[in-house]
């Protein structure tokens, strides 16, 4: 695609064309290799990003920097032979989400540092979140005003180190907003959820615009913001896009110039709603558990082909040191599973959460994959009509290998393609 795809987005989008993008929240390799697989299949661009405390300045949970994680997302992307101007690399929630319980001096000091790294590195989207409350801020909810003086300051240190930068590389373009869902889903049990109200909205692009005239910074180079849109998920239940509740919503964004939406836990939404959604202004789709999810729906599959195939002293045993990770360190599920221990037992590796998908990168648990995979060398065709229908046929259209890999990542390519065809891409599917 020619130019700038974000900014063509914008334009199209709001041209009343059906065109969006999806954003590819992970840092898992598989579903990586798998969306960038799949967007290079049907020749379409692809956002990936990473979250704050996923990669930034110190690491984050996944031990990888900014700069570390370009790399190797484009050594993938080289791999897979996806175009690289089809690739849009971003940041999400950057901002002091880490630092909450710190006064703001220090909180912003630090994520200023982040999205310094962020910039230097060569992330072309950046989404600013300061919609959190720090140590020192009064009871009460947040001020917009001050969620968007600090998300001025952020804009500021995006450009400044910009212009410090090689002047072929690529303008950051920025999401912002203040109504910004909890990454990975909610912890409530409600399944519903309000729209953001449109005279709310209104009057936080306003309140932004300001602060970031104060600042200097040029509005244009915001491209979308982040609402409520009606959609949700947690445990057991997720909030399907209600149209009729969100239209005074899509109505004020067509009386913003400029500006789309971008939605956040639009995981597990069906292929309708995702384009109804696209339709409506939120062409910005970000989706992040949905694809782990498919992930370890598809382990646990290739487990049971496994059981058929492999002697039983040979096993991986996956579902098992999965299980065992999970209960040797409770810290990633402990306090977002409740209920009694048969529904916690069941939430740890069923629950659309997700929480699973941190222990995946544990050394047992990477290992037992490894012997999973290598004991399979390839699936019978009966056993992947019984377990992987949908790869059945495509294999049986030779179209796709019966090895373990290539199933793995067509599962998930299944999820790929429900976003896809939301977006515009892939003509025919709904």
């Amino acid at each position: 695609m020619a130019g700038n795809p974000l900014k063509e987005l914008v334009e199209k989008n709001r041209s009343g064309q059906r065109a969006g993008l999806y954003s590819v929240c992970s840092a898992n390799e598989l579903v990586l290799r798998s969306a960038l697989r799949h967007a290079a299949a049907h020749r379409y661009p692809l956002i990936i990003e990473s979250t704050s405390n996923q990669v930034n300045q110190l690491g984050g949970y996944t031990g990888i920097k900014p700069h570390e994680f370009m790399a190797w997302v484009q050594k993938i992307a080289r791999e897979e032979k996806a175009p690289p101007e089809n690739l849009i690399l971003g940041g999400d929630h950057l901002g002091p989400l880490l630092w909450q319980q710190e006064p703001e001096e220090s909180a912003m000091e630090k994520a200023v540092e982040m999205v310094k790294a962020y910039t230097l590195a060569g992330f072309s989207k950046i989404h600013l979140d300061t919609s959190m409350k720090l140590a020192d801020d009064p009871p009460g909810p947040l001020e917009p005003r001050v969620c968007a003086r600090r998300g001025a300051v952020l804009a500021k240190t995006v450009y400044e180190n910009y212009n410090k930068m090689p002047s072929q590389s690529k303008r950051p373009l920025l999401v912002i907003g203040s109504e910004v869902p909890i990454p990975g889903g909610s912890k409530e049990h409600e399944d519903t959820v309000a729209p953001t109200k449109p005279e709310d909205f209104l009057t936080q692009v306003s309140i932004f615009r300001e602060e970031f005239q104060k600042e200097g910074i040029d509005f244009s180079d915001v491209i979308a913001f982040v609402v409520q849109p009606g959609v949700e998920f947690g445990d057991d239940f997720v909030c399907f896009y209600d149209p009729e509740k969100a239209a005074t919503l899509s109505g004020a964004l067509k009386t913003v110039p400029g500006l789309v939406f971008e939605g956040h836990s639009t995981d597990y939404q069906n292929p309708h709603n995702l384009a109804e959604l696209v339709r409506d202004g939120v062409a910005i789709l970000k989706v992040g558990p949905a694809l782990t999810f498919a992930l370890r729906e598809a382990l646990f599959l290739l487990e049971a082909v496994e059981e058929i195939v492999t002697p039983s002293s040979s096993l991986s045993i996956f579902k098992e040191t999965l299980l065992e990770e999970m209960n040797s360190s409770k810290k990633y599920w402990e306090k977002y599973y409740s209920g009694t221990v048969e529904e916690v037992e069941y939430k740890k590796l069923f629950s659309y959460s997700d929480r699973c998908r941190y222990y995946l990168p544990a050394a047992k648990v990477q290992k037992s994959m490894e012997l999973l995979l290598s004991n399979i060398q390839a699936i019978p065709p009966a056993l992947l009509s019984q377990y992987f229908p949908a790869q059945y046929r495509r294999y049986m259209e030779a179209k796709l290998g019966n090895d373990p890999h290539s199933i793995l990542c067509d599962r998930i390519g299944d999820v790929c393609a429900d976003y896809a065809a939301a977006c515009g891409f892939m003509a025919g599917m709904e």
